[in-house]
């Protein structure tokens, strides 16, 4: 028994997969080796077809940053840089993914039509932030939203619950993470009394995101219990980019009528049941009313993509539509990398373009291109108070490192950095002005990585990491490269809602509780110095 769970360990999918990875890498390492007699003429051929790659990539409309790498590693390895641009250097989705979830957004555009004069009381540069997710998202702005904001997973979860146990027609979980643990277990058992009692009940979670941290048989466990599973993009070992393309989207829908999303995914360490760096920070918001048809549509949409069950959303609307008092205008958006489109880049740019006296973020992770910094730094050089707050507890110590390589040229601009000393901060969140606000799963930084290489404290730093180390999302919508790019991501646009005071206070207290980063903090010397230039070039390869 013992000698069967050791092999069961050992060769399970993850190691098989990365055994399948390695075989093909070393017939590529045979293939150039034994054409070694051929150099003069292979160097020749792929010196010219990394030139014309370069050219390729200079001409695409695609992030500077991006290109600045992929040209980078041609100019340095032209004999290999080439062909790794062809393997890798492709950020959307495969062709067959992208057919089937254009051809369902497609055939359900119009269940997304927005009604005329929603944003009409909002400042003119508020409602043309809100015009342009509608036109090219297509997420349409709602009124008649109750808004709560919790500051906390712990805080949230019961509720989750508790909505979960009134619903009589259907549940929705989309997750990047769901692990087992008490928190999982106790929705489960919610899910299954109501999936026997008839309730449609469907989960999407990340295969890749989920594969270290799930129960045993999930899928097949799932559906003995009648809950229709669906696992987005299965882990299969080819070496393909598209791999890359991971479900990170944080949303639950029970009924149409309440709908929840932000950066808490379904594992203990969500809501502080176990110790993972410390304390786990994170934020989430729910929704009841008419904008909980943006989530429930989008649900649809990736779910029918796969396995079709729906030809028809009207069964899903909201029952309580145009009864709840209209608070704001909430505008629930999700991105992805369909299009050329960083729909949720945008929208953070848009945000610190109109800002007027503060903008407070939190973010796991600040790996930003130049757009981004520029943004940035100008808010604060024009005299905005712009504040971020990351954490002090890495998860993975060099996206840590490559956060604070950003450090010297904000605070120079004036930008005020914060780091978050009682743990880990998950959330995923930007206020502005007490007018306009986002909550979500997108991560400000242009690259999230999962292995744990090097790490160089900063002066007088006592962060430690505490448990154990797994891929981890740590955000809905993070300042990231995998999150503004790479990932299929969801978030909420909040404008003239009574809860936005809710969250800048809690972006106050947190900011209490943080070590401010002083600009004498962030002195590497020569080589950490180079070092950090390099992660910095090559952070949206790694």
């Amino acid at each position: 028994m013992l000698l069967a769970k050791l092999f069961s360990k050992i060769f399970n999918r993850v190691t098989l997969t990365a055994l399948a990875v390695l075989a093909q890498l070393a017939w590529l390492l045979s293939l150039f080796l034994g054409l070694a007699q051929y150099q003069i003429w292979f160097s020749a051929l792929f010196t010219v077809l990394s030139a014309l790659i370069a050219l390729y990539i200079v001409r695409k409309d695609d992030n500077s940053a991006y290109k600045i790498g992929w040209i980078v590693i041609i100019g340095l390895v032209p004999l290999l840089g080439g062909l790794l641009y062809l393997f890798f250097g492709n950020k959307r989705p495969s062709k067959k993914m992208r057919r089937r979830i254009e051809r369902t957004q497609a055939e359900h555009y119009a269940a997304l039509a927005a009604r005329p004069g929603v944003t009409d009381g909002l400042p003119p540069r508020m409602a043309a932030t809100s015009r342009y997710l509608t036109e090219y998202g297509p997420y349409p702005p709602w009124q008649h939203t109750a808004v709560r904001y919790f500051s906390s997973g712990e805080a949230m979860f019961p509720q989750m619950l508790a909505d979960m146990e009134r619903a009589e027609r259907f549940i929705f979980m989309e997750y990047f993470i769901i692990s087992k643990g008490s928190m999982w277990n106790k929705m489960f058992d919610v899910l299954k009394r109501k999936a026997a009692a008839g309730v449609d009940v469907r989960v999407i979670y990340d295969d890749v995101g989920s594969v270290w941290a799930m129960p045993k048989n999930f899928a097949v466990e799932l559906e003995k219990n009648h809950i229709h599973c669906l696992p987005f993009n299965p882990m299969v070992p080819v070496l393909a980019f598209v791999m890359n393309n991971r479900d990170h989207r944080k949303i639950l829908v029970v009924d149409g009528n309440v709908g929840y999303t932000g950066g808490i995914n379904i594992a203990d360490e969500y809501v502080n049941r176990i110790e993972r760096f410390g304390y786990w920070k994170d934020t989430g918001v729910r929704l009841e009313g008419d904008a909980v048809w943006n989530l429930t549509v989008t649900y649809l949409n990736l779910w029918n993509s796969f396995r079709k069950m729906d030809d028809n959303y009207a069964a899903f609307r909201p029952t309580i539509q145009g009864q709840t008092p209209t608070d704001g205008v909430v505008q629930p958006y999700t991105d992805s990398p369909l299009d050329e489109e960083p729909l949720a880049e945008n929208v953070y740019l848009e945000i610190l373009a109109q800002a007027e006296r503060y903008v407070y973020i939190f973010t796991p992770y600040l790996i930003i291109d130049n757009e981004m910094t520029n943004a940035l730094c100008l808010a604060a050089k024009r005299g905005v108070e712009v504040c971020i707050v990351t954490p002090a507890i890495p998860d993975k110590k060099l996206v840590f490192r490559l956060t604070r390589s950003y450090y010297a040229t904000l605070l120079r601009a004036g930008v005020r950095i914060y780091e978050y000393t009682p743990g880990f901060i998950h959330a995923k969140s930007f206020v502005c002005d007490d007018r306009i606000a986002v909550v979500g799963s997108v991560n400000m930084d242009y690259r999230s990585l999962g292995t744990i290489f090097y790490y160089a404290p900063l002066r007088n730093a006592a962060a430690r990491v505490v448990g154990p180390v797994r891929y981890d999302d740590v955000g809905s919508v993070n300042m990231d490269y995998r999150s503004l790019y790479l990932h299929f991501e969801s978030a909420v646009l909040l404008m003239e809602c009574s809860m936005i005071r809710e969250l800048k206070q809690d972006a106050l207290d947190t900011m209490r509780v943080s070590r401010p980063v002083a600009l004498a903090d962030c002195r590497q010397g020569f080589l950490g110095t180079l070092l950090d230039d390099l992660l910095r070039l090559l952070s949206p390869l790694l």
